[in-house]
């Protein structure tokens, strides 16, 4: 008899991978305790705090894949947040941490396209909804999925088919879903279009081609996503980070360039800032400053953002605003 199983090896090193590539936090295992998760490219790792601040591991995992996104939410009304992950598989995983059992437990994992990092295959961006209702998954070119999130009879998960947001060359850089309280749920992604591009020689339209956000609605009573709006941004562009509404903020988005952050949102006009810079850096000071990374923390009635730069620097981001009109921002190292 001749066999016909195939034989795959997977790698596994003696030495854990030290390099965090992303991270989130939230209330995994118990409702209102504070829990790190974070992703190490093929494994991920659940951190808590002791009594004096000190970062404890949980529980450690490897995923026997390469874990592209990371993003977390919480279902209206509920008291403990997911994990959902975006990965090289061509599916889109929800788990659960489950502290008894010192283990992830897969809630769903839908397929979605093929295995592989691909271009056109959704996976290396992934955001929700604030509020839990939704969540958008979209690939470095042309393809986006919105997933909508629910609770069934038994108050158990459920995640909806997926709904197509796909729009041709269009390249994107970054994604995030918008606070806009309890109205449809906005997902804005920076993108390009370079569609222009293909078809000049002379390089002309390569050289003054723009970076967008548009903004994407997702209609929960017609379960449909339409393209709400269109911004022109920076062509340095590369990051958003989105700025709490409904009672708790002006709403929006920051957008991050070389050395100036904006911020911006639909009908209203851009507020931009410098981003400070060091005197005598070497080199680095012959150059803008970039956000490397950032942070968001929120509490009743006030919020700040921390951006750190490509040279280290930590900076503290405030708007002041009235009425959802956002008057000035104010950037301070920390």
């Amino acid at each position: 008899l001749l066999c016909t199983a195939t034989m795959y090896l997977y790698s596994v090193t003696l030495q854990k991978a030290g390099g965090i590539q992303k991270a989130v936090y939230g209330s995994f295992s118990a409702p209102k305790v504070q829990e790190i998760v974070v992703s190490r490219g093929k494994s991920l790792e659940v951190f808590t705090t002791d009594g004096e601040g000190r970062l404890i591991s949980l529980y450690y995992t490897e995923v026997f894949g390469t874990i592209l996104s990371l993003s977390t939410f919480r279902l209206t009304g509920g008291n403990r947040d997911y994990i959902i992950v975006g990965s090289d598989s061509g599916k889109i995983t929800i788990l659960m941490y489950e502290r008894e059992k010192a283990t992830f437990v897969k809630i769903h994992q839908e397929t979605f396209g093929k295995s592989g990092s691909r271009r056109i295959v959704p996976g290396s961006y992934l955001t929700c909804d604030p509020r839990g209702r939704a969540v958008l998954i979209s690939a470095i070119e042309k393809q986006k999925f919105v997933y909508v999130l629910n609770r069934d009879g038994a108050a158990n998960l459920t995640i909806s088919s997926p709904l197509e947001a796909h729009k041709s060359h269009t390249i994107t850089f970054d994604v995030v879903g918008m606070d806009v309280d309890y109205e449809n749920p906005c997902f804005a992604c920076l993108e390009l279009d370079y569609s222009e591009v293909d078809e000049d020689a002379t390089g002309e339209a390569a050289a003054s081609v723009e970076k967008q956000i548009t903004y994407y609605e997702l209609d929960l009573g017609l379960n449909h996503v339409v393209r709400k709006a269109t911004l022109a941004v920076e062509r340095s562009a590369h990051a958003l980070y989105a700025v709490p509404g409904g009672g708790d903020g002006p709403g929006g988005v920051l957008v991050c360039s070389e050395g100036l952050i904006s911020y911006m949102n639909i009908n209203h006009d851009a507020v931009a800032a410098p981003i400070p810079r060091r005197e005598q850096v070497g080199d680095a000071s012959l150059r803008p400053p970039v956000i490397v990374t950032g942070a968001l923390h929120k509490q009743k009635k006030m919020f700040f953002f921390l951006l750190q730069t490509d040279v280290g620097d930590l900076m503290k981001v405030t708007l002041d605003s009235e009425k959802n009109k956002v008057s000035r921002m104010k950037i301070a190292y920390s």
